[in-house]
This record gives C-alpha cells, structure tokens and sequence, in this order.
C-alpha cells in the first residue's frame, strides 16, 4: 500500500510538471501595428521582462537538466544492504542474503529519487520562464498587443 502511494503521488507529480511547461505567448498586434513597429516592441519588452525579472531566457534555456545516468552518490544502496543484513539476521541468520535484497531495495529507492530530482527541475526551469513570459506578455499588452 505504501509503495502504491508513492507511485501515485510520482504519477500526479510528473503529470503537474509536464502539465506546467513554459509556453512562449502568442502575440497578436490589436492596433493594427507593423511588423516593424511589432519588432521594435518585441525588442523593447524583452529587455524590460530581463531587466525586471532579472531572467534571461537563453541562459534558462541552457541550463543542464540534473546527470541522468546510474542513481548514484546517495548511499542507498548501502544503507539498504545494512538494513537487509540486520534484517536478514533476526529473520533467522540470512544476513548476506537479507543485504542483498536490501542493496535491490536501496538501488530501487536512489533510482525514485534521481527521477524525482528531474521532475523538480524541469517545474522549476518552466516556473522561471514562465515568469518571464508574463512580464513580457504584460508589457505588449501595455503596448497595444493582445497576447495568448
């Protein structure tokens, strides 16, 4: 039951997460604007939402997601495997083989954190965008724009 809640609340996370992308506004020219007059305030808004924000979008954006390879460097592994000893050693002298499942345990509990590691940080990459994405969206607005 408790790994069943775990896994829901992972499901619903990741749900939130992909559900929360960064999505650029679509910007519509209202007034009847140029194209060129359009670019100017593009230009314009996109340094004052950098400015204010104090985000800039490209760096955001090159940001390296967290090391996606083998879950190590958490010791759960090894934790595991000391629990499954001493577990495995009250059970009846099985330490070895209680340290065993415990290493597939603990290798099963750093994978589940890596991944929750992941999920966070791409909510906070599209968190950060997306507050840059409202300043510039406010600022075509005041401009005459109308954005989606």
């Amino acid at each position: 039951m408790r790994i069943f809640m775990k896994l829901a609340l992972g499901v619903a996370a990741l749900s939130l997460a992909c559900g929360a992308a960064a999505q650029k506004p679509v910007i519509y020219p209202a007034k009847g604007q140029s194209a060129q007059q359009q670019k100017k305030d593009n230009s314009a808004c996109y340094a004052w939402a950098k400015s204010d924000t104090g985000i800039d979008p490209a760096v955001v954006a090159q940001t390296p997601p967290p090391p996606s390879g083998p879950a190590v460097g958490g010791g759960e592994r090894l934790k595991g495997a000391a629990r499954g000893a001493v577990v495995g050693e009250i059970a009846g002298g099985h330490g070895g083989e209680g340290a065993a499942v415990g290493a597939v345990v603990g290798g099963a509990r750093a994978r589940r954190n890596q991944a929750a590691q992941q999920q966070q940080a791409q909510a906070d990459k599209s968190q950060t965008l997306n507050t840059f994405y409202r300043a510039l969206g406010a600022c075509m607005e005041g401009r005459g724009y109308t954005v989606k």
